[in-house]
């Protein structure tokens, strides 16, 4: 957003302090974002505390920032203190960040429900703005905990950078110029729903990442969550199951694979979210949209973006950590949020068998060995009691359950006393 820029280096101009930015994970994308404002943001914004499970990883990532000075912090007093004497401070007590009165914006980067579900509402509770890297966690309870920042006064959102963000930013775009979006689409590379941590192994060493993270990229439960939570900021759906994910021959521009959905289909309804596997440029976005005014037609023709009745809108990237600050100062400046679900859920993302299933089987991580992913609709989901896939890691199956079908919370007994689960059944009373 280039009016991001100005306001920062206003915001420094005037002597005012950094934005402050306590930071839950120090993994690839979290170590990534810290990077990022050190080197790019230096004096308009900063990350004043870290926690994680391994202390040594925060301080190393502070190091690798150019921070050497990281101290370790187990009380409120200490991290207090630590960040008063201009020092980073790291914690193992992710609870510390939340509440702190040294942060202004909330980063979560873990990907993990249960385990940051407390922290974002203490964050919330205390003042600050939220900021996610967690799809998982937006698009199980996102329009929720929505609704909690709107009664705080504080600002929601998922980031710039990753899919949905970039998606919203041209969804924004392509309605600014008044043509109405009738399709918001991600263009993937790789789509396996039966891809496990064994076989992305490789890819994950190569990288750096954990294993499970990249078998989610590739077996479709990212993609799903990252769909839904589009559906849920733009009022769209999905046209089935799963979605259409269209297959075309790699390098296949979007313009021409755009060609494979039914123009009839799109404008019909309220737009659908949906991805293509294979087209060029990847890993890029693309929004179709659509213009009645026949003068306007003709202004898109010369504009080479054809005859329609849809035109095809891309960006050609994302670009993940390096689009973060733009969101932590678009929520911080302007109280604006990249991507946030405007009601209640719209699309879901549900469990689906990812090998036969036996009675007493535990469900394992997201992008694990059981199950993937799928976007439905959230009035199917609620309508067949389907178990929605951000609540069924460590759930056990009361009975065997087929490779491929959608699991219920009929086929499954659940952990006791969680918060997600209390959560879920708020969220569907507040929007019944």
């Amino acid at each position: 957003m280039i009016i991001v820029d100005s306001a920062l280096a206003k915001h420094a101009e005037e002597g005012k302090p950094p934005i402050r930015v306590g930071m839950i994970g120090a993994g690839f994308m979290a170590a990534g974002v810290l990077l990022q404002i050190n080197t790019a943001f230096a004096g308009q914004m900063q990350v004043t505390a870290i926690a994680n499970r391994t202390p040594e990883k925060a301080v190393k990532a502070y190091a690798d920032a150019g921070q050497d000075d990281a101290v370790i912090c187990d009380s409120e007093a200490a991290l207090s203190k630590a960040i008063e004497a201009g020092h980073a401070a790291v914690t193992t007590d992710p609870m510390l960040v939340a509440t702190s009165p040294h942060v202004d914006v909330f980063l979560e980067v873990t990907g993990a429900v249960d385990d940051a579900l407390p922290l974002v509402l203490a964050a919330i509770d205390h003042g600050k703005h939220i900021v996610l890297m967690n799809a998982e966690l937006d698009g199980t309870v996102g329009p929720l905990l929505k609704a909690k920042a709107d009664a705080a006064g504080v600002v929601y959102t998922n980031v710039d950078g990753d899919q949905p963000g970039v998606e919203q930013n041209l969804y924004r775009f392509v309605k600014g110029i008044g043509v109405r979006p009738v399709l918001c689409g991600n263009i993937k590379g790789l789509q396996d729903p039966y891809r496990t941590p064994t076989t992305q192994a490789g890819f994950a060493k190569q990288w750096g990442q954990k294993p499970s993270m990249v078998t989610s990229f590739a077996d479709g439960t990212k993609i799903s969550f990252e769909q839904a939570i589009v559906a849920n900021a733009t009022g769209m759906t999905v046209a089935k199951r799963g979605m259409h994910g269209f297959t075309v021959d790699g390098g296949t521009p979007i313009t021409e694979a755009a060609k494979l959905y039914d123009p009839e289909e799109l404008m019909a309804g309220p737009g659908i979210v949906d991805y293509v596997v294979g087209a060029a440029p990847g890993p890029g976005v693309f929004v179709l949209g659509t213009i009645e005014h026949p003068r306007q037609k003709h202004y898109l023709n010369l504009y080479k973006l054809g005859e329609g009745p849809l035109y095809c809108f891309y960006t050609p990237y994302h670009l993940c950590h390096f689009e973060v600050p733009a969101t932590i100062a678009r929520a911080a400046l302007f109280g604006d949020a990249a991507i946030a679900p405007i009601a209640g859920p719209l699309v879901e993302v549900i469990s689906m068998a990812k090998k036969d299933l036996s009675a007493g089987e535990e469900i394992d991580e997201l992008g694990g060995y059981t199950v993937y992913g799928e976007a439905e609709t959230a009035a199917i989901t609620a309508s067949e009691n389907l178990l929605p896939i951000g609540v069924a890691v460590g759930a056990k199956l009361k009975r065997a359950v087929p490779k491929d079908q959608a699991l219920t919370y009929d086929d499954v007994e659940l952990p006791e006393g969680r918060l997600i689960d209390r959560l879920r059944i708020e969220q569907a009373k507040m929007f019944s």
